[in-house]
């Protein structure tokens, strides 16, 4: 027992420093660390360090797998709960969509009769061009969009630019390549608009904010706050019908629209193929040269003369005249008529008829 107490006290005894020691490792240590720099570290070293890190890591990586588990777990079942409340507000909007595509289908349907029954030609819906829309820092405007197609992809000036939630703006410099696009809200914009439910006309300025200006809206205008504002066509620019955005209210009490385009980033977009009205030509055709028209028969149709038959000759055309040879001139045969007569009538009176 006292040899065993006197081997650890031997033990015990050989593992003490010196205080002097002490001091003189820590110092050591901190011009190790001081000194341990990228640039004076040696290159055996580095790569036995890089090594070491190299074989260490895929047993870290084990090591750290349950606990990076453990804690994926909650973000996991709150992904899952977001996913399932998504997918049944999907569904409903689905349904609902579905509801409104039969009565778009019926109304299609009703418009198309209509114009039938009118007459009423309807432009050809042409293809859409799709494109990828990115920022322009140095261009003329202050909000604008360069689109990567052109001319030779079937874009002219003044297509509407469209996503998929509304109306962007409009083609305004067409290169062969690319495009330029004026955004609804820049200060230079211009487009005539008008409420869905009332047909309020007014004018869309852009003055290079986020909600762009209602304006030219009357004394009285039937403006609701909510109402839907598209397009009315009046400005023969843009078609008829685009979605363009909501009617707000500012704080001075003036009405802008929040822009339907703004519900996501402006990315990928639409133009659409558009042809305004052409004004009339300075030569207009002459009548003749409308196919079954000539200016006689107008001319007939305006005074309300009835129109006579190709085999009845007219004045001033070769064929038998009807005679005027009688007195007053009357017809010849009536004329001579009327002397039979009266020759009749002397002789029954005892006149001579012809002598004296």
């Amino acid at each position: 027992m006292a040899q065993w107490r006197s081997s650890r006290r031997d033990n015990e005894e050989g593992v003490r420093f010196s205080p002097a020691l002490f001091i003189f490792l820590v110092l050591v240590s901190c011009i190790l660390v001081a000194s341990d720099r990228p640039e004076n570290r040696p290159q055996v070293l580095s790569g036995v360090r890089a090594g070491f890190n190299d074989a260490a890591m895929p047993v870290l990586e084990l090591a750290a797998w349950p606990l990076r588990g453990v804690q994926n777990v909650g973000p996991w079942w709150r992904r899952q709960f977001e996913l399932a409340q998504e997918n049944r507000e999907l569904r409903e909007d689905l349904a609902e969509l579905r509801a409104w595509r039969d009565v778009a289908l019926s109304l299609r349907d009703r418009a198309r009769l209509y114009e039938e029954a009118l007459n009423l030609e309807t432009p050809a819906v042409r293809e859409r061009i799709t494109a990828w829309a990115v920022a322009e820092r140095a261009g003329p405007f202050v909000r604008s969009r360069l689109i990567g197609v052109g001319a030779r992809d079937g874009v002219r000036e003044g297509y509407p630019v469209v996503n998929v939630y509304g109306l962007v703006g409009r083609t305004v410099d067409v290169g062969q390549r690319s495009a330029r696009a004026l955004l609804l809200t820049d200060l230079n914009s211009r487009v005539a608009v008008m409420a869905d439910r009332s047909n309020a006309r007014a004018m869309l300025t852009g003055d290079n904010t986020d909600f762009p200006r209602l304006e030219y809206l009357g004394t009285d205008p039937d403006i609701q706050e909510g109402d839907r504002i598209v397009t009315s066509g009046d400005d023969n620019v843009l078609p008829r019908g685009l979605p363009v955005g909501e009617a707000v209210r500012d704080r001075d009490g003036r009405w802008r629209v929040a822009l339907y385009s703004d519900a996501a980033p402006l990315d990928l977009v639409w133009i659409w193929p558009f042809e305004p009205v052409a004004p009339p030509e300075a030569n207009p055709l002459s009548v003749d040269a409308l196919p079954g028209l000539n200016a006689e028969d107008l001319t007939g149709d305006l005074t309300g003369d009835a129109p006579q038959d190709a085999g009845t000759p007219q004045n001033g055309e070769t064929g038998s005249e009807p005679e005027t040879s009688g007195p007053g001139g009357a017809p010849a045969a009536i004329a001579q008529t009327s002397s039979s007569d009266g020759t009749a009538d002397g002789a029954a009176d005892g006149e001579p008829g012809g002598e004296d």
